[in-house]
């Protein structure tokens, strides 16, 4: 029973990597360029700022470069390390970083992604600077933080003569990561540091407080500085060069400028208590941070802190509704690679009627939000020479950043969902987008802080609602589902002004409107009768909360494969 068998009676061995045979998975997503290959934003960028179409596709580029996407990985693998001490025993206060995050920072710098807004001379600066933004967030999200802050710092720079030096060093395009003095620097970065643990996003509520120091010649102009003294709870990138904060003179909330190198050289008392274990955004630091005798130079008048920091609050609220609908568009990129590449059932996943659906009913939702946030951007070129697009920005900025912020996650659930298990894991950017997609909504205010601001902007001031209402009837006639929705938003506004309850749902109504007029003027037939069926059709509109149930009175899957193959830029 147990006699060897005769070896001649034994099948040959097979090959033991016979299965190890990769078939069947989808292309790499890369080789591509993000702006060149983009539908949308090409044909944005030659109607609003045609200058800037070679910066535009220089960082689209990169957002498809293999290397580029390594260095995206490894800042996110290699994660920012607090150095309180160095080894003699010597306060620091310092963050290492891999060089990967250095290198990233440097391709931000390079490419204009903080700057172009203020040193550009062609029309429409904000709205290109916007696009650059946009393509960024499809690189590398937790750089997307200092980029946007360096660029909403110039407002804050340019009304204070004492800042005028700093004014001159955030526009510059020459990364350098180090704690020399701010004369010493090619560039500057820079960080805010507002929210207390007591307060969250209510400033009123700061119990940071600042005694008048001295008054000095600063860079060439007269600084104050005061002593400030208290703790906060969120300061992202605190390794940045120098933060505006808030801090209560005599019970007042006044804005500060803390630069974190002094005039003598020496190190300000800026004291890193932790850095935080975020959720995602796992490459950009963000700590806790103590002022203990702490140097800064006041911005603005006593008591007029709030006032102050806002008008930078509009440029960051707009950044992240760009980088949001940046983050969605990558996320489509990705599935659509995906999709297109791997077959299953007989036919590529993205021909299989099902995929078609949720393909298309993402691509739609993509296009709508980028639109929506691009206008945004048109108007804030125009804040200081147009009243009616100065209160037009004034009311589609916190919107743009509610709606926006808010699908991100959804979007970056169903990206993920079309790859299956091969998007849950780290390997797959697709890991690392979906942990980052809520983070912009709870960043500078959530979501009802953005639809309480609509309120208030439209109870203080009637131009906001005219404004808004003035710029969509500019497309009235064109659609039957468009011109329903925009007779039942004015009365929509008008119950708002009573009922703070009803904010949320004004806020989407406002959004959906925004993204059907501009997708009117700009839009191909397919997706314009996707979103006015789906999104404007009413009750009986055939579409779930669910990507993928647009139903048969909306679209075919005809048209859902012209949508799918508008919005590939890869695979």
């Amino acid at each position: 029973m147990n006699a060897p068998s005769e070896t001649s009676q034994l099948a040959a061995t097979p090959d033991r990597y016979a299965t190890h045979l990769v078939r069947n998975q989808a292309a790499p997503a890369s080789g591509f360029n993000a702006f060149d290959g983009d539908a949308v934003l090409t044909a944005a960028v030659a109607r609003e700022a045609p200058w800037a179409a070679a910066r535009c596709s220089a960082l689209g580029r990169l957002a498809g470069d293999e290397a580029v996407q390594e260095l995206a990985r490894l800042a996110n693998r290699h994660l920012p390390e607090l150095k309180t001490h160095d080894r003699y025993g010597n306060r620091i206060d310092w963050v290492e970083f891999h060089p990967a995050w250095h290198q990233l920072m440097a391709l931000a710098w390079q490419h204009e992604v903080p700057t172009l807004a203020w040193t550009a001379r062609e029309r429409q600066p904000h709205f290109a600077r916007a696009v650059l933004s946009y393509l960024w967030n499809q690189v590398e999200h937790g750089t997307g933080c200092p980029t946007g802050m360096a660029y909403a710092s110039h407002a804050g720079f340019a009304a204070e003569p004492a800042l005028r030096i700093w004014a001159e060093k955030c526009v510059g395009t020459g990364y350098e990561f180090s704690r020399r003095e701010v004369a010493d620097k090619p560039s500057v970065v820079i960080g805010y540091a507002m929210t207390e643990k007591q307060g969250g996003s209510d400033l009123r509520e700061t119990q940071t407080t600042a005694a008048f120091s001295h008054s000095a010649d600063y860079h060439g102009a007269t600084a104050h500085w005061y002593v400030l003294t208290g703790h906060k709870w969120f300061c992202s990138v605190p390794q940045s060069d120098g933060f505006f904060t808030l801090a209560k003179v005599a019970g007042e909330v006044t804005c500060f400028f803390l630069p974190r190198t002094l005039p003598d050289g020496s190190h300000n008392r800026f004291f890193i208590q932790r850095l935080k274990d975020k959720a995602g955004n796992k490459s950009n630091a963000s700590s806790e941070v103590e002022f203990s005798g702490t140097l800064a130079i006041r911005v603005g008048a006593e008591g007029a802190g709030i006032r102050e920091i806002l008008s930078h609050a509009h440029l960051t609220r707009l950044d992240f509704a760009v980088g949001s609908a940046g983050l969605m568009r990558q996320s489509l990129t990705l599935a659509l690679n995906h999709a297109c590449t791997r077959d299953g059932f007989g036919s590529s996943l993205a021909r299989r009627p099902m995929m078609a659906n949720v393909l298309a009913d993402m691509a739609v939702e993509v296009e709508a939000c980028t639109l929506m946030a691009l206008r945004v951007a048109r108007a804030t070129d125009h804040i200081d020479t147009d009243p009616r697009e100065r209160a037009f920005a004034r009311v589609t900025t916190p919107m743009a950043k509610f709606f926006n912020c808010s699908r991100a996650p959804a979007v970056a659930n169903e990206a993920l969902q079309c790859h299956g298990g091969n998007g849950f894991i780290e390997e797959n950017p697709m890991a690392r987008i979906f942990r980052e997609s809520p983070l912009n909504s709870v960043w500078e205010g959530s979501a009802n802080m953005m639809c309480m601001d609509v309120r208030r902007a439209m109870l203080k001031d009637e131009a906001c609602r005219e404004a808004l209402l003035a710029d969509l009837a500019g497309v009235r006639g064109l659609d039957s589902r468009f011109d329903a929705h925009l007779q039942a938003l004015g009365p929509l506004l008008d119950q708002l002004r009573g009922e703070e309850f009803l904010a949320r749902a004004a806020n989407e109504a406002i959004a959906r409107a925004v993204q059907g007029a501009e997708l009117l003027r700009h839009a191909t037939p397919d997706v314009v009768e996707a979103f006015m069926a789906s999104r404007l059709g009413g009750q009986g509109n055939h579409w779930g909360v669910m990507f993928g149930s647009l139903g048969g009175g909306v679209i075919t899957q005809a048209r859902a494969d012209r949508i799918v193959d508008r919005a590939r830029v890869s695979g």
